[in-house]
């Protein structure tokens, strides 16, 4: 069982879904395993009480009863209006609703690299899962899993509200809103007023100042994900392994859920160039100080360095700077350049995790003939989380790239398919 290339080109959109974008289509799905499988499908609910779990340690630290530096580098950087808006009670229970890890495939499980609350791909996964399951594949997730899992979010209907700087996503969106039928619909964000409707956001919060009404729209109850931009820095996964919170999150946390969380999570370190005293070292780095980091050797250098959030930055893999990858020169100008803005736009480092070696069949962009790649996976599953608090997976998304990037993101060269289970 699999698909001819005519048949995909037949079935594509005339959009294309994505603006300027194209990828490498495939005859087949990405095959997991039974085991693989089952880890995806529960962990939605462990990353739902991870960001819950956060977000109680945010606020209790605003108020003074945990300590304050956890708030204040998580604020770091943003205007006192949206931090005074996060800590609002009316949005004291609002989390994400839509959940997006970024998970590397490895020889040990998975990696997760990324927690996204504001993702792209939903309308690429949808119809990736429309195609193969009209094909006779039996998709992870469903045929229909995202968009019933999007129209959970908003049962009545509302808007998708599409900022200019996400403009390559629109097209997706927008066939998305077709599926999900005439009670939802895409506008521009930027010119988007304040209504008592529910609306989905798809625009960051650090491109408010151009978006009219984002003040407005970020104290509405009915806005998803809202806005709690603390939620979406990437130092929660830094957080995670700091020492001095260790205890906080086994209060904030059940334990296997605790656990679960760590098998997955690289070890990583904010990077705060405040000076240690003498006798400590940055964990598991075994140095005193971040100028010792940027002097590690390329072998000690399997280490990625990246801006946590609240920056056009902070998406799209755009400031991902991988150690072992880089001159010595520039992976000192990386360390020095995140220490010194620690206090503005906190930057994290994290242990790398290689991608496992796959194979998987693509037909070839010029000639059509299938070939066979030799490549590394990113799974994205898409968890959506209902009124009732329930989270439930609804489609997963795989890229495939060849086996020499280090980076895995959509590209020309890059495989997108959805998820089976081995039989």
């Amino acid at each position: 069982m699999s698909l001819l290339l005519t048949d995909i080109q037949k079935a594509l959109p005339d959009s294309g879904l994505r603006e300027g974008t194209q990828w490498l289509f495939s005859p087949k799905p990405f095959v997991l395993t039974k085991q693989e499988a089952r880890k995806v499908e529960s962990l939605g609910h462990v990353l739902a009480k991870f960001q819950s779990a956060s977000d109680v340690l945010y606020q209790r630290s605003a108020m003074g009863r945990v300590p304050r530096w956890i708030s204040e580098v998580l604020d770091a950087g943003k205007p006192e209006w949206i931090v005074e808006q996060q800590r609002e009670t009316a949005l004291r229970g609002a989390l994400p609703r839509v959940i997006r890890p970024d998970l590397i495939l490895t020889e040990n499980g998975f990696a997760l690299t990324e927690l996204d609350s504001v993702p792209g791909g939903m309308g690429i996964t949808t119809w990736l899962s429309n195609l193969y399951a009209d094909a006779g594949f039996d998709i992870l997730g469903g045929r229909d899993g995202v968009p019933e899992g999007f129209k959970k979010l908003m049962p009545e209907g509302g808007r998708i509200l599409v900022s200019e700087e996400s403009a390559d996503y629109r097209p997706e969106m927008e066939w998305l809103a077709r599926q999900l039928g005439e009670e939802f619909r895409v506008e521009t964000a930027e010119s988007a007023e304040a209504t008592d409707e529910d609306a989905y956001r798809f625009f960051e919060w650090f491109d408010w100042e151009n978006i009219s009404a984002a003040k407005e729209l970020a104290a509405q109850t009915g806005l998803t994900s809202p806005c709690k931009p603390h939620l979406e820095e990437k130092l929660w996964l830094a957080l995670l392994w700091t020492p001095a919170l260790k205890g906080l999150w086994q209060e904030a946390m059940r334990g296997k859920h605790l656990e679960r969380l760590k098998e997955i999570v690289p070890f990583g370190w904010m990077m705060d160039p405040q000076e240690l005293p003498p006798h400590a070292a940055l964990p598991r780095l075994g140095v005193n100080s971040w100028s010792d980091v940027a002097e590690f050797s390329q072998k000690e250098r399997r280490l990625v360095v990246k801006v946590s959030g609240f920056s056009e930055l902070a998406w799209g893999s755009k400031s991902v700077q991988i150690g072992h990858d880089m001159p010595r020169d520039e992976w000192a100008a990386a360390i020095e350049r995140a220490t010194s803005e620690f206090d503005h736009q906190p930057w994290v480092m994290q242990e790398y995790h290689a991608g496992r070696i796959v194979e998987h069949p693509y037909f070839d962009s010029e000639t059509g003939e299938e070939k066979l790649m030799q490549g590394r996976v990113r799974l994205c599953p898409y968890y959506f989380t209902d009124k009732s608090g329930e989270t439930k997976l609804g489609g997963t998304l795989a890229t495939i790239v060849p086996a020499d990037k280090k980076k895995i993101h959509g590209m020309k060269d890059g495989i997108l398919v959805p998820c089976v289970v081995e039989d």
